[in-house]
């Protein structure tokens, strides 16, 4: 298989620049794998898509203000994205800046905020704060809201709250997990009114995410690391709704990988620490039977995902007529759901 496989037409237009002003205004794609068909429906009418002894599951990362604006030292601008921390004052960050730094190379943020860079590794740099201060602590007085390069704006105080999920709760991510961004506090209390479980993972949404496949053959792809833990509370319970007959729905793609990390093993286990695991078409799946998630980037990991679950050909008919009928895309758009 080859990335352009996954290839599809997407006018611009459609590539959601804002959120909508209520979280569940969005509309619902429904991809039906057993009948073959799509129907239209909205995030308000899920629950009748759902039923009593489905399990949701959410992914609970919290998303910095991972993104910081300053200058080398020669003055040339730099953006800094905080990928992941090293230590509370040591951190791995993709800079844009139109001359890479060197080791020992300082970049100068705000007068009480600047950094030195240690090392390279690949795409990423790792960099050590000059006065031995907290990373956090500089993101919260400087830091914006890392927007996908997709949406073409700045960051307002909006997207303080917009882009994170109600349900946010662990630092971490510098993407937020989308398909939680359409739950508001009314349909969680409608879903677990009429018995439909909900319960969460934690992955750190890295800003690979968002980078394009380097290789065309899926083969020899290898994707970025992300860090997610699975609790053992969770596995029982999943295990308990397998057992009662019902379905475990989970809610995005990051929710999906970090479950079927957790069961690379073969079988469902407690897990934290780092996956680099690829889902395309052929990959098993031995803990999901249905997914929540947004319309996903042109020959995309996330796309290919969906396609490994519910089929390259229904999906990527699924989403002409998407386009058709004018859905809203990506991280501020509407949502499919892919039922079991």
């Amino acid at each position: 298989m080859r990335k352009q496989d996954f290839d599809y037409h997407l006018p611009p237009e459609l590539m959601a620049q804002a959120p909508l002003p209520e979280r569940s205004a969005s509309r619902l794609l429904v991809l039906d794998r057993a009948t073959g068909e799509t129907h239209d429906s909205t995030m308000r009418q899920l629950p009748q898509w759902l039923r009593a002894g489905d399990l949701l599951v959410f992914n609970d990362t919290r998303v910095w203000p991972a993104r910081l604006l300053g200058h080398k030292d020669s003055g040339g601008a730099v953006e800094l994205l905080l990928e992941r921390l090293a230590d509370a004052d040591r951190g791995w960050f993709h800079l844009g800046v139109s001359k890479k730094p060197k080791p020992g190379g300082r970049i100068v943020v705000a007068e009480d905020c600047g950094f030195e860079v240690l090392e390279r590794d690949g795409p990423l740099f790792l960099l050590r704060t000059l006065d031995g201060s907290d990373i956090p602590a500089h993101l919260a007085r400087h830091g914006h809201v890392p927007l996908p390069p997709y949406i073409e704006r700045s960051d307002t105080p909006g997207d303080h709250q917009r882009y994170q999920t109600v349900f946010a709760r662990d630092p971490g991510s510098a993407a937020a997990p989308t398909a939680g961004l359409h739950f508001d506090d009314g349909l969680l209390a409608e879903l677990q009114g009429q018995g439909v479980g909900i319960d969460f993972v934690t992955l750190h949404v890295g800003a690979g995410t968002f980078q394009n496949l380097r290789e065309d053959e899926l083969d020899r792809v290898v994707l970025h690391r992300e860090w997610c833990r699975v609790g053992a509370a969770l596995v029982e319970r999943i295990a308990a709704t397998r057992a009662a007959g019902g379905r475990v729905i989970a809610v995005g793609t990051t929710a999906t990988r970090t479950l079927e990390s957790a069961a690379a093993g073969g079988e469902l286990q407690a897990f934290e620490g780092d996956t680099q695991l690829f889902i395309r078409p052929g990959s098993e799946f031995r803990v999901i039977d249905g997914l929540i998630t947004n319309f996903h980037l042109p020959q995309s990991s996330l796309l290919m995902l969906v396609c490994a679950l519910a089929g390259t050909e229904f999906v990527l008919a699924a989403y002409q007529h998407a386009v058709a009928e004018r859905y809203r895309f990506f991280s501020y758009g509407d949502a499919c759901l892919v039922l079991p």
